[in-house]
């Protein structure tokens, strides 16, 4: 058996990418979260007879072969996913078009930076040549405006345009589109504004003007970022944060908005455990007050988003391994055939020890070349998790006197953070 699942609080684009792989790759399952956005949930309660989904309870867990996460790339966005977390005969695979490196470690990644995740299916299922009814493409249409804005977002990519055409081809209904993309704003939506407005402070940082609101939220609010994205605008700042938080629940959900190429707030919110993109993004976190999740975002924004970086968003992969019983050459042959300087040496799915060129320089005689790596390699291998901050993974690099540490979750190595990775963050080499 194979599913395709998405984020809680799912929207549009998650919906439509879920319903799209389910078509794309044949005799997958779509299983939906029970939280869904205000706007999903009214289109499900008219269409759902259209497109056939089940819930976490309803999996049975032992026969699933393959998990397709859509849309997320992170273990903490899904729901009742656990019982196929730790199990190393999963195949997994993420399609996304978040690039953060995130938490699940995928044999398959379809990750590419374009305005939204239908998009890369639709180019699969251009590919296949598919046949989508009328509501299959409304779906989909919806799922690709809700998160490039109708195509307006800095975000937006040539291929959505493209994608975009190809369903309004396939007779896409613009008319039920855009009645469940109006966004949710009622009276309580309103009162929150205003009151928000009331108390609105503005702060300088790093040349950018900010606005922090902390607004207390009683119960389930849906829509809450059209009230954020109304408050930007209205104060003029660079980037608004809306910490919504529930105090008899104990928790609390971030949402920022920017106008500003100079903050992204996705990234930010990373940070948080959250996601997003440059101009929007959220989290959603417990146990922390309002205070200590403010304190969070101007310490984040301060160090210009690299204070608190996780090797995670650094680190080189897919990563090429050698068992120990590889012979030195092949493992020679295979540092020359990459250009790197070091290989993880793996043996039943767990680092055991690391070769590199230095290890070479033990080889004396023509004949130890055709030794396995086990009888040069260096034990006791030094790793990281890929939530640790980089400033304590350089310190390790130095501490240790070693060019490279294997990243590691769960006894799986998803990563490898090299000097070079390093000393492009510390001296800002870092891509776009």
């Amino acid at each position: 058996m194979q599913i395709v699942t998405t984020h809680k609080n799912t929207d549009f684009d998650a919906l439509a990418s879920v319903i799209a792989a389910t078509l794309a790759f044949p005799g997958t399952l779509a299983v939906l979260p029970r939280t869904l956005n205000a706007n999903v949930k009214a289109f499900l309660s008219i269409h759902k007879d259209l497109f056939e989904t089940l819930t976490a309870a309803e999996v049975p867990f032992e026969k699933v072969s393959r998990l397709i996460v859509v849309d997320a790339n992170s273990w903490g966005r899904l729901e009742r996913m656990e019982a196929l977390k730790d199990r190393a005969d999963l195949d997994l695979w993420v399609i996304d078009h978040h690039r953060d490196a995130g938490t699940i470690a995928a044999r398959r990644r379809i990750v590419e930076a374009v305005g939204a995740t239908t998009t890369l299916l639709v180019r699969e299922l251009r590919a296949a040549r598919k046949v989508l009814t009328p509501m299959q493409a409304t779906l989909f249409l919806a799922g690709i405006y809700e998160d490039t804005g109708h195509l307006s977002f800095p975000s937006t990519r040539a291929e959505d345009a493209y994608a975009a055409a190809w369903l309004l081809e396939r007779r896409a209904d613009l008319d039920i589109l855009n009645r469940f993309l109006r966004p949710a704003y009622g009276e309580r939506h309103k009162a929150i504004l205003f009151r928000m407005l009331e108390h609105a402070r503005r702060t300088r940082v790093n040349g950018l003007r900010i606005s922090i609101q902390r607004t207390p939220v009683e119960g389930q609010l849906d829509g809450l970022a059209v009230v954020m994205r109304m408050y930007m605008e209205i104060l003029g700042v660079d980037a608004a944060f809306g910490i919504f938080h529930d105090p008899a629940a104990e928790r609390a959900m971030v949402i920022g908005r920017s106008q500003s190429d100079g903050l992204d707030v996705g990234a930010v919110l990373r940070r948080l455990g959250g996601g997003g993109h440059p101009r929007a993004g959220s989290a959603h976190l417990r146990h922390l007050s309002p205070e200590e999740i403010e304190r969070r975002i101007l310490e984040i924004i301060r160090q210009g988003g690299r204070g608190a970086v996780p090797v995670a968003d650094l680190m080189s992969y897919p990563v090429w391994t050698v068992s120990p019983a590889t012979p030195m050459e092949e493992a020679a042959a295979l540092l020359r055939e990459k250009g790197i300087t070091g290989i993880p040496v793996v043996d039943e799915g767990r680092i055991v020890g690391m070769i590199s060129r230095r290890d070479f320089r033990k080889v004396r005689k023509p004949a130890q070349l055709r030794a396995p790596v086990r009888a040069f390699m260096a034990n006791g291998i030094v790793t990281v998790p890929p939530e640790e901050d980089v400033q304590e993974a350089a310190r390790l690099l130095v501490k240790h006197d070693i060019g490279r540490l294997p990243v590691v979750k769960d006894g799986r190595i998803l990563g490898i953070l090299t000097r070079s990775d390093v000393m492009r963050y510390f001296y800002d080499l870092l891509p776009d």
